[in-house]
């Protein structure tokens, strides 16, 4: 579910069409890491566009260096991570989901999730097709087109 708050004027909340959250885990030699893929289902004119005003509007910048929000505490994103679900909040967007028991555990074990936020559209797939969400999250534009962050997953108590 997404929660758009108040619009700002240079960023038009309605162009940002519908923004949704995959989540999967990839092993690493540090163990399962949990990956967190954020895009538009809108329109990819103006959804591309808006994306990429939200991501500047939160200190995030397209096609730049991972950001390690983990030692940035003035970063305005943030994940919550609840038995069962997560919440994922930056300016403008609150996005809440289930993510799948090995994604949940993987967050609780690492402390972080590595965010994907994207500027390209969702444009082919099911957001539960782990075939078509691979292949968009590995594209290599979908990777130029994104803005990447560790976040802390932080629970209730953290």
């Amino acid at each position: 579910m997404t929660t758009t708050q108040r619009e700002t004027p240079s960023l038009r909340t309605s162009d940002l069409g519908k923004i949704v959250i995959m989540a999967w885990n990839r092993p690493t030699d540090r163990g399962n890491l949990p990956y967190l893929l954020a895009c538009s289902l809108g329109d990819r004119e103006h959804s591309s566009a808006a994306v990429e005003q939200l991501l500047l509007s939160a200190g995030l910048i397209v096609g730049g260096d991972v950001v390690d929000a983990t030692r940035r505490s003035d970063l305005p994103v943030s994940l919550l991570v609840v038995p069962g679900s997560a919440v994922f909040t930056m300016p403008h967007i609150t996005v809440q989901f289930v993510p799948p028991q090995g994604w949940l555990a993987a967050a609780e074990e690492q402390g972080v999730a590595c965010l994907v936020f994207t500027t390209r559209p969702w444009a082919g797939g099911e957001p539960g097709d782990y075939q078509a969400l691979a292949a968009f999250a590995n594209d290599e534009e979908t990777l130029r087109s994104s803005a990447r962050v560790v976040l802390p997953a932080r629970g209730l108590r953290s």
